[in-house]
């Protein structure tokens, strides 16, 4: 049965599915960040080693969803979205097993592989299921409100199982929800496939992986190695980027098509999904340290201090969802910039770690920013392009959100571990963390200036006019090919 012929019932069961492959890889690294000290002592890891614990995984995340995309378009989104829950479970079940860090870090790319055929594909299904505007804006505000949820449980469920059974006990959570997922995938969600798929374009693929793992390298290992030893590192990633913009628009079927960034709305969804998301990892990744290492909380009471922050996340995202699809995505933008640039300001220029009053009021603040800001970037990105192309333009901006955490952990961890010996972290991480924290402040005026810029008329004219540019070279290119 095609998509845009199911029953209400029907359509909000699939729609269910794909947030449960939302939760899983989502939950996954809030549910890890509380866990990483108990794991860092348990496996004997550098500061180095627990960035690529999470990084890995976003890295390998960020480097595939495109590709991930496409194929499904190609080959069939049931298809590939089951064997993502597959690949996913499986390395949710090897990293529970991993006797090192050097095994962890590796299952952890295994469980980014299944992940990335996982969230696009899934956006891919909903952008063709749920076909009117209206209704579609309210299917990702739901979505959206999936992080929500994975924010407030996330710490509490980390702290929990790393408290009581071990932070090994952490990846076993996704064992029945994926499992689950599978099941009612295979009974439920009907096989789709895009009416002319993209070629395959593996330069591409290969730019876009020596752009993103060179980079995060550099950044990560700077502090311990120097930055003489990173530079070849570095150049490798602006010679990679310059080989994207360059052979890219060469291409008739690009990995990237480079003609969605005439529309201001895509641009501007990009680069907020990469500043807010970067804002998010850098803001666990401090707190989660400072909370167990300084504080000296356990994981369980470590994820209790940041539920502030996480219920207003669980409460905000749906609320965004609604004002995006009423009122469009202006609002929730500034609400999400100015919050997270005054959780950012609190931190770094009034000390917010000194009281607890202080330190809940940021967590508030960082909570209402960063749950005001996810249902704006998906329904920016996919409402203003043809249909036919919603499912690139969401993987795009799924590849941006990863791109988003795996530079706020490299860079944040980076600035961190440079202001603080690794002997002791506790003696002036406050200080240390504090131009991570104008970082953080960056990133959320970041959001509030795009998100103005892009929401306006003359954005949404800029977006009209791609659309209607992309169609008609759709529209040419089978006539080229006939004569």
């Amino acid at each position: 049965m095609p998509a845009s012929e199911l029953s209400h019932r029907r359509q909000l069961l699939v729609l269910a599915i794909c947030c449960m492959s939302l939760l899983i890889v989502s939950l996954d690294n809030t549910v890890l960040n509380v866990a990483l000290p108990s794991m860092r002592r348990e496996l004997d890891a550098t500061f180095a080693g627990m960035q690529w614990t999470i990084d890995a995984y976003t890295l390998v995340l960020a480097s595939l969803l495109m590709l991930a995309g496409s194929t499904a378009d190609r080959i069939g989104r049931r298809r590939v979205f089951k064997t993502g829950l597959v690949l996913f479970t499986l390395g949710s079940i090897l990293c529970s097993l991993a006797p090192n860090l050097e095994s962890l870090v590796a299952f952890r790319m295994v469980q980014a592989v299944g992940g990335s055929m996982l969230n696009p594909v899934a956006m891919s299904i909903i952008t063709n299921t749920f076909t009117e505007p209206r209704e579609r804006a309210r299917a990702i505000g739901a979505w959206g409100g999936v992080i929500g949820i994975s924010m407030a449980a996330g710490p509490i469920v980390g702290g929990l199982l790393t408290e009581t059974v071990g932070w090994r006990s952490i990846f076993w959570i996704n064992v029945p929800v994926g499992l689950t997922a599978l099941v009612l995938t295979w009974r439920y969600v009907p096989e789709s496939r895009a009416p002319k798929p993209r070629r395959p374009d593996p330069v591409g693929q290969l730019l876009v992986i020596a752009l993103l793992g060179s980079l995060t390298y550099a950044i990560i290992e700077a502090p311990a190695v120097g930055l003489a030893a990173v530079l070849p590192f570095a150049a490798i990633a602006v010679l990679a980027l310059a080989g994207l913009l360059i052979y890219e628009p060469r291409r008739h079927e690009p990995l990237i098509d480079l003609r969605f960034f005439r529309s201001a709305p895509f641009s501007g969804a990009t680069v907020i999904a990469i500043s807010a998301f970067a804002a998010l990892s850098g803001f666990l990744f401090l707190n989660t340290l400072y909370l167990q290492d300084v504080r000296g909380l356990s994981a369980l009471q470590a994820g209790l201090y940041m539920l502030p922050m996480a219920a207003l996340t669980f409460v905000c995202a749906p609320l965004s969802g609604r004002l995006v699809g009423s009122r469009g995505p202006r609002l929730p933008l500034i609400v999400a910039g100015s919050s997270m640039a005054a959780c950012g300001l609190l931190f770094a220029a009034f000390e917010a770690e000194t009281t607890t009053a202080l330190l809940f009021t940021g967590y508030v603040l960082f909570g209402l920013g960063f749950g005001m800001v996810n249902a704006p970037i998906t329904n920016t990105a996919v409402s203003g392009m043809p249909r036919s192309q919603a499912g690139v333009a969401a993987a795009v901006a799924s590849t941006s959100r990863q791109t988003g955490a795996t530079l706020g952990v490299a860079v944040i961890g980076s600035v961190l571990a440079a202001g603080t010996s690794a002997a002791a972290h506790t003696a002036g991480f406050v200080e240390a963390s504090r131009p991570a924290w104008w970082i953080i402040m960056g990133c959320g005026l970041s959001v509030l200036v795009v998100g103005l810029a892009t929401s306006g008329r003359w954005a949404r004219g800029t977006a009209r006019r791609t659309a209607e540019r992309l169609e008609t070279a759709k529209v040419r290119a089978p006539a080229a090919s006939r004569s």
